[in-house]
């Protein structure tokens, strides 16, 4: 599939600031803080900027309230409803700690759980087609939910340090949910290297029973939206290359720099300078996680058009 930097960047930026809503509408961090009023603002701004730039993979942008109305069969469209719910708990969240200096349970809690149920919509989006074998698997939706947990708990962790709070319990919380997350993911890779395809050019049309299937002519001389949007191909030591190095930063790199960061805690100044590190380290190994996540998945449409 081709990997859209448009939704590479909405899925990491939006999970990354539900994420950090989540943790912060649990109430661990002073409300009455600056890094706190500033954390939410961060949150909304991520989520906002994440959302938005869904839309610029649209072919009609104008036409995106649409996908809202088939809510009852399609998880796009119930993602789109739980974001726009979701934004209402985090926004009343937000004016307790921006304007009142104190944290609003009912509204945090809500806000939580919107966007951990949103979180999960996105990440069923993909797990629920079968045509693409590689996410067609609860593991999809699961490491959606734990890389945006790991990157929400790394910022407030850092909203913590800066003054916001005790940074050591989100420090360590992060640590955890980091290791999940990457546990999750090496089962995810590891499930996709062993699948076997199921569709197959002799399954797509018919003929197995024949013999091998070999293509003699393609459905299109030319490059159309099908060969563009599902035919992308990456070379198996590129790929495995990027998923290293999309580990070392998204997931050793950080959890080493929050122990080093949690043994600091007494010195916040420099605990925060640590953790900023680590959070941008992890959004970079989000990035090429993601990025791979589109570029090794293939989708069946393209028994047609490889050889």
């Amino acid at each position: 599939m081709h990997p859209a930097f448009s939704i590479i960047v909405f899925t990491t930026l939006s999970g990354l600031g539900y994420g950090l809503a989540a943790v912060l509408g649990l109430g661990i961090l002073d409300p009455a803080a600056m890094a706190t009023k500033l954390a939410h603002l961060a949150a909304l701004v991520l989520i906002g900027v994440g959302l938005l730039s869904s839309t610029l993979h649209l072919g009609n942008p104008q036409r995106a309230w649409r996908a809202l109305s088939q809510w009852r069969s399609s998880w796009l469209s119930r993602e789109g409803v739980m974001a726009l719910l979701t934004f209402l708990p985090l926004l009343w969240s937000a004016w307790f700690a921006v304007v009142e200096g104190r944290h609003a349970p009912v509204a945090g809690l809500l806000g939580a759980a919107g966007a951990a149920v949103t979180i999960y919509c996105t990440g069923m989006i993909y797990a629920s087609l079968k045509s693409v074998q590689t996410w067609h698997t609860p593991l999809t939706p699961l490491c959606f939910i734990l890389f945006a947990l790991s990157g929400g708990l790394t910022l407030a962790s850092l909203a913590g340090a800066a003054g916001g709070g005790d940074a050591l319990w989100p420090a360590l919380g992060a640590i955890a949910a980091t290791i999940a997350a990457w546990i999750a993911k090496t089962a995810w890779r590891r499930r996709m290297l062993s699948l076997r395809p199921l569709s197959t050019p002799e399954t797509a049309t018919g003929l197995g029973s024949i013999g091998k299937v070999r293509l003699f002519e393609r459905p299109h001389m030319n490059e159309n939206y099908l060969t563009r949007e599902m035919g992308f191909v990456i070379a198996r030591k590129h790929a495995a290359k990027l998923a290293r190095i999309s580990f070392l930063a998204g997931g050793a790199l950080p959890v080493l720099l929050l122990l080093v960061a949690a043994a600091l805690s007494a010195v916040p100044v420099t605990a925060a300078v640590v953790i900023a590190c680590a959070a941008l380290l992890h959004y970079a190994g989000m990035f090429v996680e993601r990025w791979l996540f589109f570029a090794e998945a293939r989708h069946a449409v393209m028994n047609y058009y490889e050889g």
